[in-house]
Order: C-alpha cells, then sequence, then structure tokens
C-alpha cells in the first residue's frame, strides 16, 4: 500500500516531465539577410548540425529569392565551397548543388555515354529530371539572381535536348531494324 502511495504522489511529477521538450539547437529559423543566415548555417554544420545542410540550403534558396541579388550565385558558390572546406559535402556535391540552381547547363544530362543504349531506353526519365531540374533553375537563376535570360537559356537547352533525343533515338530505333 505504501508503495502504491508513493506510486500516486510521484505520478504528476512524471506529467510534468513529459511536458518538458527540449529544443534541437539545429532546428534554427534562417532569416534577415542571405549573408548572414548563410553564417548562421554554416556555424550550426560546424557544431553537429551537418543532417541539416539541405534544409538549411533550401531556406538560403528562398531568403535569396526573398532578395534577389546578381551577387547572390556568387555567395552560394563561396557558401558551397566553406562547406565543403569543412567536409560537410564533397566538391562533387557542391558543384552539382551550384550548377543545378545557378549554371544553364544540365546536371540531370551529363556523362560520357553511348545515347543510343543507355539513354533513349530511359529518355522519358532523363526528361522528367531536366524539367524537375528547370524547376530549380527558375528558382536559383531567375527568382534568387534576376538572371531571366540565364534561365532562358537553360528553358531552350531543356528544348533542345528533347528535340535532339527524340531524333536520335528515332534513328537508334531504325538502326537496329
Amino acid at each position: 500500500m505504501r508503495n502504491l502511495t508513493c506510486l500516486i504522489l510521484m505520478f504528476p511529477l512524471f506529467g510534468a516531465c513529459a511536458g518538458n521538450q527540449t529544443v534541437d539547437a539545429c532546428s534554427v529559423r534562417l532569416q534577415g539577410d542571405l549573408q548572414s543566415a548563410m553564417n548562421l548555417a554554416e556555424d550550426r554544420v560546424r557544431h553537429g548540425c551537418e543532417y541539416q545542410f539541405d534544409g538549411y540550403f533550401q531556406s538560403l534558396l528562398a531568403i535569396a529569392a526573398e532578395n534577389p541579388d546578381k551577387t547572390n550565385p556568387m555567395r552560394f558558390s563561396d557558401h558551397l565551397m566553406r562547406a565543403q572546406d569543412a567536409g560537410v559535402i564533397s566538391r562533387r556535391q557542391a558543384e552539382s548543388l551550384y550548377n543545378r540552381y545557378f549554371n544553364v547547363k544540365f546536371v540531370s544530362l551529363q556523362g560520357d555515354y553511348n545515347t543510343c543504349s543507355q539513354t533513349c531506353p530511359i529518355r522519358d526519365q532523363v526528361m522528367s529530371d531536366m524539367r524537375a531540374e528547370l524547376h530549380d533553375k527558375e528558382l536559383g537563376l531567375m527568382r534568387a539572381s534576376s538572371d531571366q535570360a540565364g534561365f532562358y537559356r537553360a528553358d531552350n537547352l531543356l528544348q533542345e535536348t528533347d528535340l535532339v533525343l527524340e531524333a536520335t533515338c528515332r534513328a537508334c530505333g531504325a538502326g537496329t531494324r
């Protein structure tokens, strides 16, 4: 009976403990000017929040889109190089992220491969990936950097690639008959 009384008296204490939630130091809301937000994100990833890098990067892109500037691509390049130097991402990841958002060339369509045997069978997937990447280029080139000309070059490159792949894959099919 005494144990039951102790348990009943201590039960509210357990409820109080359950109500206290720990704050995740990595769950920071990036806001303000882009450079300050980048500094905070870099500080967080250097202090154990590497797993939040992708989320931080998306937040930084959103901040840049709210404050478009022709210097934003250079800021992102520098940010990605600092993340690489800190060992958070590899050089290849840094280049891929930068090019995906701020370069007219598509990272979705790369490699030295035989178009007929490797690209034509997955042409629909390649084009879908390129369309998704064009959406990212809209965010990076047009909205964050005010580089409409760069975005429209990327859009034209996508359309040209679609036409070339269609013709090439037809020719590949004709050559196998």
